[in-house]
């Protein structure tokens, strides 16, 4: 599997920002596609993940701001950002649990990255 991310930039506090990550290449199965973002220094942080069966999760700091969804006929996951503060501002990327296989044993495939940054 590939994932390539898109969608980060620079934006005002109290503003908006979707970042995507779409995966390519020759997978069997996604099962949990997680978001993550980490600054210099700091270790990367998990903040929201999905899973196949619909199972959503945020850490408390982007609870009822950030939206964790995808789209399956692309191989696409997105990550709605609103309300956006200072602290949001990061690198941030998506991490693939996947198979290639039935048989397969699960591996992690990280996304480049995408940086997001919030001016005051």
């Amino acid at each position: 599997v590939h994932l390539v991310e898109s969608g980060g930039g620079l934006v005002q506090a109290g503003g908006s920002l979707r970042l995507s990550c779409a995966a390519s290449g020759s997978f069997f199965e996604i099962n949990v596609m997680a978001w993550y973002r980490q600054t210099p220094g700091k270790q990367r942080e998990l903040i929201a993940t999905i899973s196949n069966d619909g199972t959503i999760t945020y850490v408390d700091s982007v609870q009822g701001r950030f939206t964790i969804s995808r789209d399956n006929a692309k191989d696409t996951w997105y990550l709605q950002m609103n309300r956006l503060q200072p602290e949001d501002t990061a690198t941030y990327y998506c991490k693939a649990n996947y198979k290639n296989s039935y048989r397969d044993f699960w591996r992690e495939y990280w996304g480049q990255g995408t940086q997001v940054t919030v001016s005051s």
